[in-house]
């Protein structure tokens, strides 16, 4: 897969050789967007198209890492390869900090701009007397004209203070195998990575839950306004990441089933429990922004 002199030597640098997975990948994504494109413009196709793409870019993923596992294994990856995956890691969930800032500001930018303006505040005075004459603004809104229709909203202290509970706790699971990693404690390792699993899928249950009833009996939906848009937009892009942070969890946890990691050299665990921590700070704000405020 890839050729190296010595990878304990700090001097040489891991080179690989060409991939194909990358070319592949971006094929898959493509396709993923075109089907999504088209699935909600009502092209019945787009459907079909979006799971294809879907299954190609997760093929890809399962064989990509499934290399640089095995390379790992091997013994290729010296200090600096080391130093490399670190910033990566650190880049990635960077620019996943400013994929949530910006849903984050779209929604501070609703409620304290866009509703105020409709509604006559400030510069909006004109909007409001020719086009919105006499709407009044207020959170959770479905904007002028009711789009949607009514809805309720989910309550905070309900099942989102319960999935917060979940998160939180999940926190402190990943933490412990952590340290019973670098302890050497392979059980307890286990444990507590397999208690952070079922924590996740735990989470998702309750969402599930949550958009079902949503959906069945408040009328909140995708489709009601502005509330409607961001409540989904946000909480389901975090339910993605959780989906994601959970695979993850588990590939590693079959890999220290397998014992891949040891006390000192277990970066691909650190990585995802970073992942796991930035998922849970981020549920925090979803909590109190988009639930409790």
């Amino acid at each position: 897969m890839a050729q190296t002199h010595d990878a304990h030597d700090a001097n040489v640098y891991y080179i690989p050789h060409h991939s194909r997975w990358p070319f592949l990948g971006s094929i898959g994504l493509f396709t993923t967007m075109i089907g999504v494109a088209n699935w909600m413009n009502g092209n019945a196709w787009g459907e079909n198209v979006f799971f294809v793409g879907i299954a190609m870019v997760l093929l890809v993923l399962g064989n990509w890492f499934g290399d640089v596992i095995a390379e790992s294994l091997q013994g290729k990856y010296n200090a600096q390869v080391d130093t490399s995956f670190r910033m990566g890691m650190m880049w990635f969930i960077f620019s996943e900090v400013m994929f949530f800032a910006a849903f984050f500001g779209a929604l501070f930018y609703a409620r304290q701009f866009a509703l105020p303006w409709l509604s006559g505040e400030g510069d909006g005075a004109l909007t409001n007397e020719f086009l919105y004459n006499g709407y009044t603004a207020g959170w959770p809104a479905n904007g002028p004209g009711n789009i949607g229709g009514h809805y309720e909203i989910i309550p905070a202290w309900g099942l989102p203070l319960l999935n917060t509970m979940i998160l939180l706790s999940s926190g402190v699971t990943i933490t412990l195998a952590h340290h019973a990693l670098k302890a050497g404690k392979r059980q307890s390792l286990l444990f507590w990575l397999g208690a952070t699993v079922a924590l996740g899928a735990t989470f998702l249950y309750c969402q599930a839950t949550e958009y079902h009833e949503a959906y069945t009996q408040l009328n909140l939906t995708l489709g009601s306004g502005i509330y409607g848009s961001t409540f989904f937009m946000l909480t389901g892009f975090h339910g993605m990441h959780v989906t994601l942070g959970a695979i993850m969890l588990s590939v590693i946890w079959l890999r220290c089933l397998k014992g891949h990691f040891s006390n000192d050299h277990h970066f691909a665990f650190e990585a995802v429990a970073w992942y796991w921590h930035f998922v849970d700070v981020v549920w925090l704000g979803l909590f109190l922004f988009v639930y409790v405020l």
